[in-house]
């Protein structure tokens, strides 16, 4: 592996269970950024290309910091981009093209999300790349895959949530599908770019053979679909937009109290009769009617008999009492907005909001890194690079180029 010397004062993920992999990540936004950002979390040295003209256009996503003199940096960008260097590389370019192979020569994992075809038409596709590096596990992510006749259609997250059948099993009945309140399609096509990309790794260690590991959106987003698609296949059935409901487990369900929601799950026996006793109607547990998960299940006898006595014990109570009441005995948890979150010291015992100081911005607070490893610790808090930051040292380091070279190809504005 090639050992990229870093400036001091600028801490980059050097340790951790990926220490040595190195990973040349040609991404924009959030799909491929999240994704080569999971991968320096755990360890990789990762190096953020990005065009000098043409950059990572979330640099200009708020919310931003601000520094006393007006400039701004992104918290978003910051957020996807920590632990990474920063490389400007003009990939339309011969010597920009020449640069990357370079660098392939010595990288062990390319991340790319642009749409399939792209890197191919400017002679760095896998096909193209495999020849410089066969142990190359070269990881593309896109809205409809490398293969298929939409293979070429452009996309965003929305465009998986809707091909992929969630935005119309979501929402509420009878009202127009709801899009998920978040990027799922982009987060869905990161986790299985992580798994393929340690997958396809595993193998190269063993074998010394690379491979494309090629992930869609609308795949992604089609595998979180729950039951959706064996009730299709097996009986015929659509999903449709159910609200805060079930399919068909029951009570599994958002309820209202007094200072807000909580979720309520506890539609097993054993959890029921804990949650009858709970709120002191021990005797309703052995009503005949609803005695068993499979008499709660049905809808009628739901929405008849259990529904109207789970909205009576919630209604009296707030949030914390219900949590309090429930303890580590019944399913029940407060719905909580983003700032009930980064309080909770729950959250805060899992280091999972952590903050980053950056020069002249002053203090990032960011989610933290869910992978928690009792051996080889994640590192989440490295900063993002800014444009182009460690062009001289990663052209140094894995290119082998001179002051002279590197100085040439500025002036060229092969890099910046």
């Amino acid at each position: 592996m090639t050992e990229l010397p870093v400036s001091a004062d600028r801490e980059t993920t050097s340790r951790g269970p990926l220490a040595g992999v190195v990973v040349l990540d040609i991404t924009r936004v959030v799909a491929g950024p999240f994704c080569s950002m999971i991968l320096a979390d755990l360890g990789a040295t990762v190096i953020k290309i990005e065009r000098p003209s043409d950059p990572d256009y979330a640099r200009d996503f708020p919310p931003f910091l601000e520094s006393d003199d007006g400039d701004r940096f992104s918290a978003f960008f910051g957020q996807y981009n920590r632990n990474k260097l920063g490389l400007t590389l003009d990939l339309a370019a011969e010597e920009g093209k020449e640069l990357l192979k370079k660098l392939v020569e010595s990288a062990d994992v390319l991340v790319e999300n642009f749409r399939p075809g792209t890197m191919d038409k400017l002679g760095l596709g896998y096909e193209q790349l495999r020849q410089a590096n066969p142990r190359l596990v070269y990881t593309a992510i896109s809205g409809f895959g490398q293969t298929g006749p939409n293979r070429r259609h452009p996309a965003f997250d929305n465009s998986a949530q809707a091909a992929g059948g969630l935005w119309s099993m979501n929402g509420v009945p009878g009202q127009p599908p709801t899009r998920v309140g978040t990027i799922i399609g982009d987060l869905a096509a990161t986790m299985y770019g992580v798994i393929g990309t340690q997958a396809a790794l595993r193998h190269a260690e063993r074998s010394g053979e690379g491979q494309l590991v090629d992930v869609a959106q609308q795949d992604s987003v089609l595998s979180l679909t729950e039951n959706a698609v064996v009730s299709y296949t097996v009986d015929g059935t659509v999903a449709e937009p159910l609200g805060n409901a079930h399919p068909f487990v029951r009570p599994y369900a958002l309820y209202p109290c007094k200072d807000g929601y909580v979720f309520f799950g506890g539609y097993t026996d054993k959890f029921w009769r804990l949650t009858c006793a709970m709120f002191g109607e021990p005797d309703t547990a052995d009503d005949p009617e609803i005695d068993t998960m499979a008499k709660r299940f049905d809808s009628e006898v739901y929405e008849r008999r259990v529904r109207p006595l789970l909205h009576r014990w919630m209604a009296q109570r707030t949030r914390a009492e219900l949590e309090e009441l429930a303890g580590d005995e019944v399913p029940l948890t407060a719905i909580k907005d983003i700032g009930d979150v980064v309080n909770d010291p729950h959250i805060d015992a899992r280091d999972m909001i952590v903050d980053v100081e950056y020069p002249d911005f002053g203090t990032l607070e960011m989610f933290g890194q869910p992978v928690h490893l009792s051996a080889t610790p994640a590192s989440p808090r490295g900063l993002a690079p800014k444009l182009g930051e460690h062009t001289d040292t990663i052209l140094r380091g894995m290119a082998e180029k001179s002051e002279d070279e590197i100085a040439a190809l500025r002036e060229s504005r092969v890099v910046s």
